[in-house]
């Protein structure tokens, strides 16, 4: 399917609830063996993965939900889908859960948005139950709710609007 094919299909698509926020204990962020535990922010390289971040979960598009899924053959939920990306574009290791993953990291404003920072929504009636990532241009990608498909969404819509809780820059 060409890619302008599937972004409107992606965009026609209506918006659904939530995903499954795990109440396990979260795993701390682990940096790789060799990587300074933080690089400070803006480097090349944490730059270089939060985009890498973005284009991998970019590649997702289309795989279907699973609550508490976490790979592409399984299915994702929101946050499975956050730990599955980091893990694989810039061997992070990250909290599995949407509360947790909303301490990780550092608070960015809505207007200074970068690549790969994540985002935060309101979708089941508590704060920080929902987690997709940034792709720039005011659009972020995840994974919806049961019934649904990794895809990205344009957070100026008013549903989104309504239900955002804020934005975290994860720092490498």
């Amino acid at each position: 399917m060409h890619f302008n094919t599937m972004f409107s299909l992606v965009f026609m698509a209506v918006a659904l609830v939530g995903c499954a926020a795990g109440l396990q204990a979260p795993e701390p962020v682990v940096p790789p063996p060799g990587r300074p535990a933080v690089e400070p922010a803006g480097t090349a390289a944490g730059a270089a993965d939060a985009s890498d971040a973005a284009i991998l979960a970019l590649s997702l598009v289309g795989t279907p939900y699973a609550a508490g899924g976490e790979s592409p053959e399984r299915g994702f939920d929101c946050s499975g889908l956050v730990a599955y990306v980091y893990a694989r574009a810039a061997q992070r290791r990250l909290p599995r859960s949407t509360f947790d993953l909303a301490r990780a990291g550092s608070p960015v404003d809505p207007g200074q948005l970068q690549v790969g920072d994540l985002v935060f929504y309101n979708t089941r009636h508590r704060p920080y139950s929902h987690v997709g990532i940034y792709l720039g241009g005011s659009r972020f990608v995840h994974a919806p709710a049961t019934g649904g498909v990794v895809r990205i969404e344009e957070m100026h819509v008013r549903y989104w609007t309504q239900r955002f809780d804020g934005a975290r820059r994860l720092i490498f």
